[in-house]
């Protein structure tokens, strides 16, 4: 099962932060990142979490 983050994410197309549930996933420098979908527009939006 994969971890989920729910909270703001600011979405770079409607230039606001938006609600939304998204994926956690690690990157090569193991860095978390939450990973959705904007509600309004369907942006792809990125949240940095921090180092595991």
């Amino acid at each position: 099962m994969a971890e989920t983050w729910s909270g703001e994410f600011y979405c770079v197309k409607c230039k606001e932060k938006r609600e939304a549930e998204g994926e956690v996933k690690v990157n090569e420098k193991g860095t978390r990142m939450a990973k959705a979908v904007c509600p309004v527009c369907g942006t792809n939006l990125n949240r940095i979490l921090g180092k595991v």
